[in-house]
Order: structure tokens, then C-alpha cells, then sequence
């Protein structure tokens, strides 16, 4: 859905430690990187990226949703996240408030975004 998506941390390591540890489990791995003040570039399979960089801004609460391949990426998201460093801020299960078989679980990052994994596939 798109390119690329570059945020501003204001702890570029934890940040970057976080981030690497809790979506391994999607298949995000580091890309280009430079210095904190550029950042590095998360990349999974497809296209698109997610971009780290040191700030001494406080940036807003963002809401980060990282698509899964399966329900079981979705709890092994969770668990990596919360190993992390994460705050739990949902566990996996299905939201059907969304709809029938969306199946998320949410976690808190270093800086107090709310990190998403969802599968919107049904249960294999």
C-alpha cells in the first residue's frame, strides 16, 4: 500500500533494536542504514519500508499496522515484541469488530507507538 513510511525516534538504538527483534517474525529484516540522524530501512517482501531516524523531536503517537502472512506470524509477533521490550497493548485474537477473521495482536514500542500485526485471513 506503500513506499515507504520514516518516522523520528528520539532513542535510535532501542528503537532499532525493538523494531528488528519484534517483526522478525513477519520477515522484516535491516536495509540501508546510515548515520542515527538518517536511520536505517526496515524491509520485509514486498516493496515497502519502514524507516527509523534519530530526533530530538518528541514525535505523536502513531499507529503502525505490519500485514501477516498467518495467525501464527501474528502471535509470534507478540511474543517477540513483548521480549522486546514491548507493552502489550492487545493480545492475539480476532477483532471482529473489524471483521469476521481479522486477527491482530498490539503492542506498545519504545516510544509509545502502537504496533500492529494483523492477518485478515481466515484460521488455516
Amino acid at each position: 500500500m506503500f513506499d515507504h513510511v520514516k518516522f523520528g525516534v528520539t532513542d535510535y538504538a532501542a528503537s532499532k533494536t525493538f523494531f528488528l527483534a519484534a517483526l522478525e517474525p513477519l520477515g522484516v529484516t535491516a536495509g540501508a542504514e546510515g548515520p542515527p540522524t538518517y536511520g536505517v530501512e526496515l524491509c520485509g517482501k514486498g516493496d515497502a519500508s519502514l524507516c527509523l531516524f534519530q530526533t530530538e523531536q518528541k514525535p505523536a503517537h502513531l499507529h503502525l499496522a505490519f500485514k501477516a502472512g498467518s495467525r501464527q506470524q501474528v502471535d509470534d509477533f507478540h511474543r517477540a515484541a513483548l521480549a522486546a521490550g514491548g507493552k502489550d497493548n492487545g493480545a492475539p485474537g480476532l477483532r471482529p469488530h473489524y471483521h469476521a477473521t481479522y486477527y491482530a495482536a498490539f503492542v506498545i514500542g519504545p516510544h509509545g507507538h502502537n504496533i500492529e500485526a494483523v492477518c485478515h485471513q481466515p484460521e488455516a
